[in-house]
């Protein structure tokens, strides 16, 4: 009797083992992991939108800035 039990225990332990750990339920270390990664992409996605925002205003104000120096030399010239 006790050696059926063993045997019995035995496949049943086999069996548990030979499922692939991506088939089981993933644990709480992988949602996390996962979770981090997707962060991780998020972020660097939303620093790279941060930054074209950034380059885009600077050139505004360069731009703007020149055409206030036209407009400062055009005034002056008529001043004179």
């Amino acid at each position: 009797m006790k050696r059926m039990a063993a045997f019995t225990l035995l496949v049943a332990l086999g069996v548990a083992w030979s499922i692939p750990a991506k088939a089981q339920s993933p644990g709480v270390a992988e949602y996390a992991s996962s979770s981090r990664e997707f962060d991780k992409k998020s972020a660097k996605q939303q620093n790279k939108k941060l930054k074209k925002a950034s380059r885009k205003q600077q050139k505004a104000m360069k731009k703007y800035s020149k055409a206030q120096r036209k407009a400062a030399k055009k005034e002056n010239r008529r001043a004179k």
